[in-house]
């Protein structure tokens, strides 16, 4: 079977975003046809100002929520990033690999950067290498497939470049990870401001649903949600580029009931109805996830002897690909 890693880390609560986005698709499809690792990468949440509590809180939430999504502990290996050492051993060799043009030229740290100088707050040095500790977390597994949204594409692509660079340099080491997109709700944007991303680490909130809203909450948020100026009778219709906000709701509804967003716009004369009944679509999709949460939050025992099991086997597979990299750039093995 061929290898799948992906991610998520525990900077906020889960949102509808990650929920469709991408983390329904690894429970449905690809911890079924795949040996699948799925990883809450705490690490990289250490990049910019935390609270030290908050991060513990948020990365057993996280954890939780994978499970309540449906990742199945007896067909995928779910685990916390920090109880692996392995990701950040592997971490500095690839920096050792990269360039600092590399670092600089990645989308994302352009913008975290420039948010971070606009709060008047320092860019911490993980900010700019935390792509090539991304990079580490893939590359540890030998993984074969990444199943990632639009908006962390670039960082796969700098894995493979740097597994090859890695492999020409020193010899064959790492598998030549691809990448893999969902069809459908690749990227949920936010209801406020639909040219951004519904974020997890958005404060405000009221353009982000999160997984453990109530579904009073997340019906507020949908029926409030921005929809697109211009005159009066146009027909409701999909238009990513001069109508965003409209497709962002077709797009979530699409989503939800597996039908196309252009054909859905079809049925709609107006926005209230379209609102009314993507807001009962998402309710209905995240109820069960609720539910299962709740009973997960109730047996705490069984979370923790997941993830203790799930990095246990991570440990076993990432080592002896660690351990050759080590030998292969030049490193004298412990005696």
């Amino acid at each position: 079977m061929k290898r799948v890693f992906s991610g998520v880390q525990p900077s906020g609560h889960l949102t509808l975003g990650n929920y469709l986005g991408a983390v329904r698709r690894w429970a449905a499809v690809d911890q079924h046809r795949a040996d699948a690792l799925f990883c809450v990468v705490d690490l990289h949440a250490l990049t910019v100002e935390h609270d030290p509590a908050r991060l513990r809180r948020l990365t057993r939430q996280t954890a939780t929520l994978l499970l309540a999504s449906g990742l199945d502990p007896d067909v995928c290996t779910l685990f916390v990033q920090s109880h692996v050492e392995e990701h950040a051993r592997l971490s500095y060799l690839l920096e050792c690999v990269a360039t600092d043009g590399e670092m600089r030229r990645m989308i994302q740290y352009k913008e975290k950067a420039r948010r971070q100088e606009e709060r008047g707050a320092g860019v911490r040095l993980s900010l700019l290498t935390y792509p090539v500790l991304m990079a580490a977390d893939i590359l540890a597994y030998a993984t074969d497939e990444v199943p990632v949204g639009e908006d962390q594409k670039q960082h796969v692509e700098l894995a493979r470049t740097l597994a090859e660079r890695f492999n020409q340099r020193y010899g064959h080491t790492f598998v030549v990870p691809k990448v893999t997109l969902p069809r459908v709700g690749a990227r949920v944007m936010n209801l406020q401001e639909p040219g951004s991303k519904m974020g997890k680490s958005d404060l405000s909130g009221q353009g982000v649903v999160r997984l453990l809203d109530e579904p009073e909450v997340v019906r507020q948020k949908v029926m409030r949600a921005v929809t697109d100026s211009g005159p009066g009778g146009r027909p409701v219709e999909y238009d990513r580029a001069q109508r965003p906000g409209v497709a962002n709701l077709l797009d979530v509804l699409a989503a939800c009931t597996g039908e196309e967003p252009a054909a859905l716009a079809g049925r709609y004369s107006g926005y209230g109805q379209l609102k009314k009944d993507v807001a009962d679509a998402v309710v209905e999709a995240l109820r069960p996830v609720r539910e299962r949460h709740a009973e997960l939050c109730a047996d705490p025992a069984y979370v923790d002897g997941v993830l203790r099991a799930g990095a246990e086997r991570a440990r076993a597979m990432a080592r002896p690909v660690v351990d050759t990299a080590y030998r292969a750039i030049g490193l004298l093995p412990p005696v």
